[in-house]
């Protein structure tokens, strides 16, 4: 956060709604105001100033539009950001636009996506700011060398009048010349290399704004995926499996009876009883694979630091303010350095590994422990300068209060795969069983995805809304505190789905398990509970089909 806080004026509908964006942007440190009517609104925003309005109101309202183009219209407010909140689709987003709002978010609207908007045009606000603050600058700087000019025009013409010192005087005139040249030409250098080092300094916040969310934005995340969890399952087999009891006897009961065709309907019986089965089965395997090897698949944190590629100089936080936050531009971004003691900078990566030998070795994704592998993302930090190393890995097991260390041990030639080691102790996890033979993998037949899909939030959404809240508030949503504490509360636990092989191809086991980010490196069983896969690309949000790199591979890996 800045040093002062930002300003949010809302103009709300309806006092439900103006009391729940109070409370949502008032938990997210903004210093909020709320009016009931678009002409109180615009008198305070007149007389008080604020960055951001948050408009809430039906865009055929007159008042509604006319506020808007006040506020747009007039020099002293047209600094100030608009999210209009209106009801409807395309349209009314387009016409509000259209009367001058920065942005339009349709109603219902979720808490996280509303608190990304208002980010994003706060962001912009202070970039607007600063350029307007340039500009203003570069004015004054060139009234006083237009001032400079003048009074050396003047000097020069005294000078000659005079004698030999007049001589002397243009001499010296003509040195402050020089020295200003070379003067401005040394600023223009420190200048160019200071954009070089924020540009480079700027691709990494890219990065670590797209790593884990913190306070708010990590219990919103997690609160959304208990939702998303919810309706999935909605399908889910022992809902199936009742469903399909239900018809079973109701088709008894047509067979057995008089009327009707009874071969169709025996026909139907036996279709729904043999489907009824293949149900109870899958789930016994399911039931099998949760008890015996869930325990042996951990959630694994990754943590990379960035250093300067020529130098060496670790990337570091310029400072931290009295609230232990790191010191920030006047864009909100946290201000890097390559020299001083401040904290160093570090991104943090998640991702699933599985235990596949008696010695500890866990096999898993290589772009979970090398995350910029591959990583168009990251690539732009290589590119700048700023290559990545790793500081520690970390694996969470379930039933485990603490975290092992483990490095890599080796990465796949040929695939997206890596082995890490550690020292698990005495802690006596099996091993799971490996199917690299032809025939593990078949188009149509069952398979169970185990990992950790969207990690820490998916997490804390299995553990409740009361006790993500406390552990997120309590931890300040720092990671590895977060993991401590997730793990001393013994609520670190894989995610288990179940589905069907679409496709199997040369380098690729296409399946519809449901899994996303975070599941990567998970283990992929076949319905006889033997790992065939290793999950490595997912797509992002639960659903839609995913890919297992076959267990061939990783077999020559682990034997070398």
């Amino acid at each position: 956060m800045t040093s002062a806080r930002e300003r949010i004026l809302i103009i709300a509908g309806d006092a439900a709604s103006g009391k729940s964006l109070l409370d949502l942007l008032g938990t997210a440190g903004y210093e909020v105001s709320a009016t009931a009517s678009p002409e109180e609104g615009f008198a305070v925003i007149r007389n008080l100033g604020f960055d951001l309005l948050l408009l809430d109101a039906n865009l055929s309202d007159l008042d509604c539009c006319k506020v808007l183009k006040e506020i747009k219209g007039s020099s002293s407010t047209e600094a100030i950001r608009v999210i209009l909140l209106s009801a409807g689709g395309a349209r009314e987003r387009g016409r509000g636009l259209d009367l001058s709002a920065d942005d339009v978010l349709s109603r219902p609207w979720e808490p996280a996506e509303l608190l990304a908007r208002v980010r994003a045009q706060l962001r912009v606000k202070r970039a607007l700011d600063q350029w307007r603050e340039k500009t203003r600058l570069a004015e004054e700087a060139q009234e006083i060398a237009h001032s400079a000019f003048q009074a050396v025009a003047v000097t020069e013409k005294m000078t000659r009048d005079a004698f030999s010192l007049g001589h002397m005087l243009k001499v010296g005139v003509i040195a402050l010349f020089v020295i200003g040249a070379i003067t401005a030409g040394i600023f223009f250098l420190y200048s160019r290399r200071a954009e070089r080092e924020t540009k480079r300094a700027y691709a990494v916040i890219r990065q670590l704004e797209r790593g884990v969310a913190k306070q708010q934005g990590l219990v919103a995340q997690s609160r959304k995926i208990r939702e998303e969890i919810g309706q999935s399952k909605s399908a889910a087999a022992p809902e199936q499996k009742q469903e399909l009891g239900k018809q079973s006897e109701e088709l008894r009961g047509k067979a057995a009876g008089d009327s009707g065709d009874v071969a169709a309907l025996r026909q139907q019986l036996a279709e729904t009883t043999s489907r009824l089965r293949r149900i109870e089965e899958e789930s016994r395997v399911a039931q099998g694979i949760i008890r015996s090897y869930a325990p042996s698949v951990c959630l694994l944190h990754v943590v990379v630091a960035f250093r300067d590629k020529n130098s060496g100089q670790p990337l570091r936080y310029a400072g931290l303010n009295p609230q232990g936050e790191p010191l920030q531009d006047s864009e909100g971004n946290p201000i890097f350095t390559l020299s001083g003691s401040g904290p160093e900078v570090t991104a943090h990566f998640f991702g699933t590994g599985f235990i596949v030998a008696a010695d500890g070795r866990i096999l898993t994704n290589r772009h979970v422990v090398e995350p910029w592998w591959k990583s168009d993302e990251l690539n732009l930090v290589l590119q700048q300068g700023i290559e990545p190393l790793i500081t520690e890995i970390s694996a969470y097991f379930p039933d485990s209060p603490r975290a092992f260390r483990v490095e890599i041990q080796k990465i796949s030639p040929d695939a997206d795969l890596a082995v890490i080691r550690g020292n698990l102790g005495d802690s006596k996890r099996p091993m799971l069983p490996l199917d690299d033979s032809k025939g593990a993998a078949i188009s149509g037949q069952p398979v169970v995805s185990v990992g950790y899909a969207t990690a820490l939030a998916g997490i804390l959404a299995r553990a409740g809304d009361d006790t993500a809240r406390t552990i997120v508030t309590a931890t300040n949503g720092n990671p590895r505190q977060v993991l401590v504490e997730l793990a001393r509360r013994n609520l670190i636990r894989p995610v288990i789905t179940q589905g069907h092989i679409g496709d199997v191809l040369t380098d690729r086991i296409v399946y519809d398990a449901q899994t996303t980010s975070g599941g990567s490196g998970g283990p992929v069983f076949n319905h006889h509970g033997r790992v065939i896969g290793v999950t490595f690309a997912v797509i992002r949000g639960f659903g839609g089909s995913n890919f297992g790199i076959p267990i061939r591979y990783a077999t020559q890996l682990i034997a070398r």
